[in-house]
């Protein structure tokens, strides 16, 4: 009983935190404030959204996706960024218990996705999460088990330096940017977190399902190389399965 009672809890702190990853992906790209106005406002007629029509989950629902005052519909993703907050803090929770390493890995999660969604939208990656997170990860690698504070070092240097080679390189050879500035200081970031050997796992997972997806909607949208599609989504999914299968895909692939 006392189990499902903290799972129930930790999945309403997920949802809550999802809550606010709305507020950062809405706000981040247009340089607003996430802290003032401490209330949300509806993006169509600008009215205050009042706090018992703010609840996760529960308000979209009820209200059925739509603005109480203007009727307008609010877009689905509010509610499944919300559930995919949930959904990892009880998927951290069953792997790390509560812990400090909980904590850390549920706070890159959340960062992750959220520039996920910002990438997605804009084609950027705010410097405003990555810049501060390479040092709030490199300071939290003395709390953690898998890494210690040199392989932290080591992710950073090895995970924006070996974007920014490649980026150069490209650069030289085509005279054309191939990759942004903003992917350089994520990768950074997560180097800061899991270590050197996070990094190449997540350079190969991520460049491989970018890939995969590439030729997907090159060939449906007939652009070929011409797409623009942006590489951060696919390095923060590449982190994201490394936190929770990564040892085991490495020791499956080296045996």
């Amino acid at each position: 009983m006392l189990t499902h009672l903290i799972e129930i809890l930790i999945f309403i702190f997920g949802i809550c935190i999802g809550s606010f990853m709305n507020v950062c992906i809405y706000r981040l790209p247009a340089s607003k404030s996430i802290i003032n106005p401490a209330r949300s406002i509806c993006p169509n007629c600008g009215n205050i959204i009042r706090s018992y029509d703010n609840i996760p989950v529960l308000s979209y629902l009820w209200l059925k996706g739509k603005c109480r005052h203007c009727n307008s519909p609010i877009a689905f993703r509010y509610l499944l960024v919300e559930l995919t907050g949930g959904f990892f803090a009880l998927c951290i929770y069953f792997k790390f218990g509560i812990t400090i390493e909980a904590f850390v890995y549920y706070a890159l999660i959340s960062s992750l996705l959220v520039i996920t969604f910002i990438d997605i939208d804009h084609q950027i990656i705010p410097d405003v999460i990555t810049l501060p997170g390479i040092p709030i990860f490199f300071f939290a690698s003395f709390t953690l088990a898998a890494i210690t504070y040199k392989d932290s070092l080591l992710g950073i240097v090895a995970g924006g330096g070996s974007l920014l080679l490649i980026a150069v390189t490209y650069n030289l050879l085509t005279k054309k940017e191939g990759m942004g500035g903003g992917d350089i200081k994520l990768l950074a970031m997560i180097g800061a977190a899991l270590g050197w050997k996070g990094i190449l796992f997540t350079i190969f997972i991520g460049s491989a399902i970018g890939t995969l997806v590439g030729i997907v909607l090159m060939l449906r949208t007939r652009k070929g190389l011409k797409l623009a599609i942006p590489f951060g989504p696919f390095l923060s999914m590449g982190a994201i399965i490394y936190i929770f299968f990564g040892s085991s895909i490495i020791n499956w692939y080296l045996k």
